[in-house]
């Protein structure tokens, strides 16, 4: 049995992060991923995914290219955005399924993967870890299934504002914040029980 915990590799991994410029850190952060990997249940990868990923936007949409939720984690004009949307729906949908979920792009990398009829596309800077980041895009998928049960495309459409709440709840910045389901569901739930309060208190007569 190995002496080092999931806790203690993630600890000595981030002390190593914070100690040179952006670039450099993460290279640190990699060199100590693939070090400790083989320490490391999968099930415990999320430990790794805020040191070592950084997403740019997230895009969410269905097989005719329909746009569902988008998410920007740079400020870039809208007029930009629209092409750069365009651009990628385009490149996504014209590949193969059977081709990878990794797409160089520019200079950034996008990582994207299909569930039912809805297409889930980060894009990360190009060295940092494409597994993790399809590790990130499954997580908010449990996150949507876990608050919607089986979670669709018409879920999304006609639900949006809880789909970028469980967003917000789970990546701050780019960054995964929490990773615990339980707490991230639990947040939504919460609002959902307080809103229902204020329009309860709202619809009640002045006297």
């Amino acid at each position: 049995m190995s002496m080092w915990s999931v806790d203690s590799a993630a600890l000595w991994a981030r002390d190593v992060h914070s100690g040179s410029d952006r670039g450099q850190r993460k290279g640190v952060g990699k060199d100590c991923f693939h070090l400790v990997r083989h320490l490391i249940p999968v099930s415990d990868l999320e430990a790794w995914v805020e040191i070592l990923v950084e997403i740019h936007f997230i895009l969410l949409f269905s097989r005719q290219g329909k746009l569902r939720l988008q998410k920007w984690y740079t400020t870039l004009p809208d007029k930009e955005k629209k092409k750069i949307i365009r651009e990628i729906v385009q490149i996504i949908l014209s590949r193969n399924q059977k081709t990878s979920s990794f797409v160089d792009w520019k200079d950034l990398k996008l990582v994207y993967k299909r569930y039912a009829s809805l297409y889930f596309c980060c894009a990360i800077e190009d060295q940092d870890n494409e597994l993790l980041t399809l590790e990130v895009v499954h997580r908010y998928v449990e996150l949507l299934d876990r608050y919607f049960g089986n979670v669709c495309e018409l879920d999304i459409i006609f639900n949006f504002e809880k789909a970028y709440f469980i967003l917000d709840e789970f990546i701050i910045g780019g960054e995964v914040q929490e990773t615990s389901k339980r707490s991230a569901v639990k947040a939504i739930e919460d609002s959902d029980m307080l809103q229902e309060t204020v329009e309860e208190y709202m619809n009640k007569p002045a006297f």
